[in-house]
């Protein structure tokens, strides 16, 4: 639950008080508590203008606990946030019920703070759920804004998104499996007004979604499925499919990952989070455009009937894979979702997963990287990771890396042995089970996890993807 925003024409009185103004070389007019940020400032040796680096706070004689920080509009959004969140967490570590933001400056300055303020405030007001027998973390209930009135919808739908995208991911996985999972996706889809429909495995090995079902035949109840769900706004003249693995957890089957991998793979289902928070974000958004959002939901089991190296199977689209590595489970759920979800020709296709270790390798995380079938798409694709503070770094997927997955008893090889740009390979893959003409994108999530937080976000799990993803669907492509 998001804390409540008010908007104030007059100051707030407040215990916790955040005050942001654009950069300056002495304190603004007006600025409030000036005389104690002089003193402060001159305590600390501090130019004025050195709040742009580094915020400072100070107890007023009331008891107050204020914030000062000023922000250099020529950086980036990225850099922006990380100084709001650096600023707001020193209010925020006391646990307050209420903080009041106060922004200064001209008009779209103030705007832009306030979306700022609002949506660092969002996110990590709200903490996410742990199973200690004592919790301390306290929910803010309160926003108080003052020096800026207007809407601030979008940017709360998009804190909405955020929220569920990592509550879902950091819930363990025995509170998570795929039947569990599932039955909370259909009752969101009835809190949201979303159309529900399932392919079961039984449906799905009528269908012949064999790539899909190779992977999840391995679990002891199967209870796998490939969700879609459908948003449809009347003013639409788009239509978007989100494509997200939803891998519960993921063991690495027979070629068993070691305790080091393993740990934290309950979080392999995170593209499908991202998803949904999309999802949700463009619904209470209402933003008019029709979205199709298909979940490849299931697990990555060791046992008798899990499938293993050099495995042959055939594809929902025809298309026969030799099994090379068993850990690559995540391009053959998506191989499936994606055949089914661009054979209904959406004007956009972008999938969420957290797939390779090689594109941690070659970005990090805080970056993901994305590939995808357009150059435009792409340009895009960066351009807007930029503008919402979820960066993206584009990789090629030129035809001729494919050679390295020809097969001497299949259609293609589900990857590699030897690793190197095993990203890359993936999307060379995946690119064999998507129809043709589809614009699409692969979005490679590596920055699902970055201790300490990212951007605006600072919990270790990040929700990456869900800022940008409405973004992108809601612009011009």
């Amino acid at each position: 639950m998001l804390a409540q925003l008010n908007v104030s024409p007059t100051l707030p009185a407040a215990s916790h008080l955040l005050v942001l103004a654009p950069k300056s070389k002495k304190i603004p007019d007006g600025l409030p508590h000036a005389e104690q940020l002089k003193a402060v400032l001159a305590r600390r040796d501090m130019k004025v203008a050195e709040l742009a680096k580094s915020p400072v706070a100070a107890s007023l004689p009331d008891g107050t606990l204020i914030v000062w920080v000023m922000l250099d509009f020529e950086k980036d959004t990225f850099a922006l946030q990380v100084q709001v969140r650096k600023a707001l967490q020193l209010l925020l570590e006391e646990h307050p019920k209420q903080i009041a933001i106060v922004v200064t400056g001209e008009e779209s300055e103030c705007r832009r703070s306030a979306e700022l303020a609002l949506y660092v405030a969002w996110t990590n007001g709200a903490p996410l759920p742990v199973h200690k027998k004592k919790d301390d973390s306290k929910p803010l209930k309160q926003i108080v804004l003052h020096g800026f009135t207007g809407s601030f919808d979008a940017i709360r739908a998009q804190a909405e998104g955020n929220l569920l995208c990592r509550t879902l991911t950091v819930t363990p996985p025995n509170e998570l499996t795929p039947a569990i999972y599932r039955r909370h996706i259909a009752k969101l889809a009835v809190e949201h007004g979303w159309k529900c429909e399932e392919y079961d495995m039984k449906a799905l090995r009528k269908m012949g979604a064999g790539a899909f079902v190779a992977v999840a035949q391995g679990s002891e109840v199967e209870d796998a499925a490939i969700v879609h769900l459908s948003y449809r706004h009347s003013k639409a003249k788009k239509t978007v499919a989100l494509v997200g693995k939803g891998i519960c957890f993921d063991t690495g089957g027979h070629n068993l990952k070691p305790s080091r991998y393993m740990h934290n793979m309950h979080e392999d289902m995170n593209g499908s989070a991202v998803a949904l928070g999309i999802l949700l974000g463009a619904t209470q958004q209402k933003l008019p455009v029709n979205i199709d959002c298909y979940l490849a939901i299931a697990q990555n089991h060791i046992s008798a009937k899990a499938y293993k190296q050099n495995d042959i199977v055939v594809a929902l689209n025809g298309t026969t894979i030799e099994v090379i590595h068993t850990d690559a489970e995540g391009r053959m759920v998506l191989a499936d979702t994606l055949t089914l979800a661009s054979r209904e020709k959406p004007d956009l296709m972008i999938d969420f997963a957290t797939l390779t270790g090689s594109m941690v390798e070659a970005v990090g995380n805080r970056y993901s990287g994305v590939l995808g079938n357009s150059d435009a798409l792409l340009a895009r694709a960066v351009s807007v990771g930029r503008e919402t503070g979820e960066r993206l770094c584009a990789f090629p997927m030129d035809e001729d890396y494919e050679a390295e997955l020809e097969s001497k008893f299949a259609d293609i090889k589900q990857c590699t042995l030897e690793g190197g740009a095993d990203h890359i390979l993936a999307m060379r893959f995946l690119n064999r089970f998507v129809e043709k003409n589809t614009p699409w994108l692969h979005v490679d999530l590596s920055a699902v996890r970055c201790e300490e937080g990212l951007g605006a976000v600072g919990t270790d799990v990040t929700g990456f993807g869900v800022s940008w993803g409405l973004k992108m669907v809601s612009g011009e492509w």
